[in-house]
């Protein structure tokens, strides 16, 4: 069982710290790269004209020295992104630098190593007692690995921020990643860890890269049970993404009990992303970010970590996300219906005139959801589509837990667990 993890000013429940620093504009791949440093910029705008961090004292971090980075990287890799020079594209270059997905940036070293000094900044506020909350939307880089670049991402800053975790006083970690990519990255750091549950909820593997989260991927040797994959078909709408988190995920954060949660929260699952084909609104993906800050009030005293990651709806998806995140860290939830400043559409309409802004803070989208009842327990409504989607749904649910709830100690055709 978990030892005591360290206390927070139990006086301020709500204590939270929102980490960001200009440096993280500067982790910028080319121009026709989908990630953009911009839709960093446009979340803290947004956030900032809804007044949303008034009063709010910023943390700003400063880079992750080597020491850090070589709890998860290799010293020949982190070598290999310091002499990186921008130049040809290789269709497999060493180390994954200098590919489409990873073009080399100049200074690339040190503006990756600012992005898991953030995610460190995160961790040390919550394990300080400084804040039961912390929020760094400049990291979530799940997919790099140890020695090798991977799907836009150099340093694996939330793996580094639980290795901090694990050696200053916790020993029970929960990381929850809704990223539409399977947190490939994070779950290699720790498949053979039992004091890091992963949970990734994703698309699909054999219908989007990085072709890996199936259910069957569980851990290895001391640390097998510990890795859950609940991977979901394209065209995934809310109320079935909603239904499978919740059928999966507050029943094995129950059983492992962490003593704190740390969320991916990759918004590449909304219908508008342009590269992937899970169908949520923004609405959804606050509702699954609500979540996992309850799941963190229940059972970790609060203590909740929650970085960015995947999005590539630079104006119209990742600003309201994000800011969606931001409030809910804050304790200062914005309504979807809210308008959105016309100083902010001013901003993205003069630098992005061929994108359309939003002029509210929510899509419109229906979030209920019928919760799980166990195999075959849910009655088809009539509508052919939607029960073709709760029937896929379910069928993912079932796989996922029947894959990982044993040794968790759950029952897996159980709903009460």
């Amino acid at each position: 069982m978990a030892t005591s993890a360290p206390q927070a000013d139990r006086g301020d429940p709500d204590a939270a710290t929102i980490v960001w620093s200009d440096r993280f504009l500067e982790y910028s791949w080319t121009p026709e790269h989908p990630m953009k440093p911009a839709r960093l910029r446009y979340t803290m705008a947004l956030a900032y004209a809804l007044g949303l961090l008034d009063g709010i004292e910023i943390l700003e971090p400063g880079p992750a020295d080597t020491g850090e980075l070589l709890r998860v990287h290799t010293a020949d890799y982190i070598e290999a992104v310091r002499r990186a020079v921008p130049g040809v594209e290789q269709p497999d270059p060493p180390h994954g630098l200098g590919s489409a997905d990873n073009p080399i940036f100049p200074r690339m070293h040190e503006a990756s190593s600012v992005i898991v000094g953030g995610t460190l900044a995160a961790a040390r506020a919550i394990a300080g007692g400084t804040a039961r909350r912390a929020v760094s939307i400049g990291g979530g880089m799940h997919h790099a690995m140890p020695g090798r670049a991977a799907g836009f991402c150099v340093y694996n800053d939330v793996a580094v921020a639980i290795s901090w975790l694990l050696d200053h006083g916790f020993d029970r970690i929960a990381y929850i990643d809704v990223d539409v990519h399977h947190g490939d990255g994070v779950q290699h750091a720790f498949y053979r860890d039992p004091r890091v549950l992963t949970l990734s909820i994703h698309q699909h593997p054999a219908t989007l890269w990085p072709n890996t989260g199936w259910p069957e991927e569980t851990g290895s040797g001391p640390g097998d049970g510990t890795a859950i994959n609940l991977p979901l078909l394209p065209g995934t709408r809310d109320p079935q993404w909603l239904r499978a988190f919740h059928a999966v995920v507050p029943g094995a954060v129950a059983a492992f009990r962490p003593q704190v949660i740390v969320s991916q929260c990759g918004v590449d699952t909304h219908r508008e992303d342009p590269l992937a084909d899970l169908e949520l609104g923004v609405e959804g993906q606050v509702a699954a970010f609500a979540a996992m800050r309850d799941l963190a009030d229940r059972y970790a005293d609060g203590r909740w970590l929650a970085v960015g990651g995947g999005g590539y709806g630079l104006v119209r998806v990742v600003p309201r996300a994000w800011t969606h995140l931001l409030a809910l860290a804050l304790n200062r939830p914005v309504d979807p219906a809210t308008p959105i400043p016309q100083d902010w559409i001013d901003l993205v309409q003069t630098e992005r005139p061929r994108i359309s802004p939003p002029r509210t803070m929510g899509d419109g989208v229906d979030i209920a959801f019928q919760r799980w009842d166990g195999p075959g327990g849910t009655a088809e409504t009539g509508d052919a589509r939607t029960d073709r989607a709760q029937r896929a749904v379910d069928t993912a649910v079932l796989a996922t837990r029947r894959a990982c709830f044993g040794p968790l100690g759950l029952d897996s055709e159980d709903p009460r667990d």
